[in-house]
């Protein structure tokens, strides 16, 4: 989803003018006209070079008030491919998005991420030109990568930063590893910050501006949006929910070197623990899931509880940043009933009256399909600003 711009001033180059036809707020050059203030042979002009390079065609006439109709402008989502990929330790996506962001081919598989990317980007690489092959399309229709790590990534450097986790990730630069096979921008982000994007962008919630979006599985993570804009931090380390203390934890050690952080009492690894020592055979978080669906008391009763430690660290969440929706996402948020009835006792309890006076808590609407999409969002930011464009049109 393009972002709406407001007006523009008569220097709006061409690139102002696709982000224009993309947001649907000018879909004619009389519009284009009329918005940015350009004259006429400017508005040609603009156009005509945004035709030219395939980012934008002539549809059919819209109705017309009287005179000839004018024509439609279209943005040209076809004209390039994305390539996204939501890694995860125990499995990952693999898709090829067209420019709007709609996934044209999705694979799933299970790479082992504790390899390091030396195991891994073989896989994803070798996946995408499969998939592009496929597609009956061609390398050089890709425009752009966007990939999403577990754990701690720092953005602005694109790398793993997160080293009792993705010890053999950690500090590696993917950019210039993917760019050997595909030479184009790439992205890198945290799994639960794309994921947030996807379902805000995609998802059925009615794109909210101030949302928190949560992935319950292995690790636990958020993903903050306010005002419409993802909020990484300073480095790219916002939204580590996972790894905030919660109370009478019993002395549990977590993987990030602290005890009874969120992930150590209520995280996929912990669950699966108590569950067998309560005699329950699971191997996977699907398992436990299965059994709490069913109606198992003792999954009920884990699930049910992992939820109520979640509500207190989102709780303080939802004080501080008045979300309109919080997401529950990842493997454990399929038992949904009951993972979402232990969060909403505790943030209804906790939480200022005003703060959730609208808050809804809903399940993720995308699941698997979040994380690619959200890949595609991060990587339309980049390529199709009106910066980037204007720097392919010249070039």
């Amino acid at each position: 989803m393009a972002r709406t711009p407001g007006r523009l001033s008569s220097a709006a180059t061409s690139g102002h003018i696709l982000e224009l036809v993309r947001s649907g707020t000018a879909t004619s050059r009389s519009e284009i006209g009329r918005v940015t203030g350009l004259s006429r042979p400017s508005v040609a002009l603009r156009v005509t070079e945004l035709i030219n390079s395939g980012l934008v065609t002539e549809g059919s006439g819209a109705a017309s008030s009287g005179g000839r109709p004018p024509t439609l402008l279209e943005f040209n989502a076809g004209s390039g491919l994305i390539l996204t990929s939501a890694l995860g330790m125990v499995r990952s996506q693999a898709a090829v998005c067209d420019l709007n962001g709609d996934v044209l081919a999705r694979t799933p598989g299970s790479p082992d991420m504790e390899q390091g990317p030396d195991d891994t980007l073989p896989w994803l690489l070798d996946t995408w030109s499969e998939q592009i092959a496929s597609l009956g399309r061609d390398p050089g229709d890709v425009r752009g990568v966007g990939i999403g790590l577990p754990g701690t990534v720092e953005f602005h450097a694109g790398r793993a930063d997160d080293r009792p986790f993705l010890g053999k990730w950690a500090g590696v630069a993917l950019a210039p590893l993917v760019s050997e096979r595909f030479p184009v921008p790439v992205t890198v982000d945290n799994d639960v910050n794309v994921m947030a994007l996807g379902e805000h962008i995609a998802g059925g919630h009615g794109h909210p501006d101030d949302m928190v979006f949560v992935k319950v599985s292995t690790g636990i993570g958020a993903g903050l949006l306010s005002g419409g804009r993802l909020l990484r931090g300073s480095l790219g380390a916002a939204g580590e929910i996972g790894h905030i203390p919660v109370r009478d934890g019993g002395g549990l050690p977590c993987r990030c070197g602290n005890t009874d952080c969120l992930e150590a009492v209520a995280g996929g690894r912990r669950l699966l623990d108590s569950a067998a020592e309560q005699g329950r055979e699971v191997h996977t978080l699907k398992d436990l899931v299965a059994l709490a669906s069913g109606g198992d008391p003792v999954a009920v009763t884990l699930v049910r509880s992992a939820g109520r430690r979640l509500g207190e660290a989102l709780a303080g969440a939802v004080n501080l940043l008045n979300p309109e929706v919080i997401v529950l996402g990842g493997d454990l948020s399929e038992a949904y009933d009951h993972l979402v009835a232990g969060v909403r006792e505790v943030v209804f309890q906790q939480c200022t009256a005003l703060a959730t006076r609208q808050l809804r808590v809903v399940a993720s609407s995308l699941w698997d399909d979040a994380g690619v999409r959200g890949c595609a969002a991060m990587v339309t930011e980049e390529i199709l600003s009106p910066e980037a464009v204007n720097k392919l049109l010249a070039g």
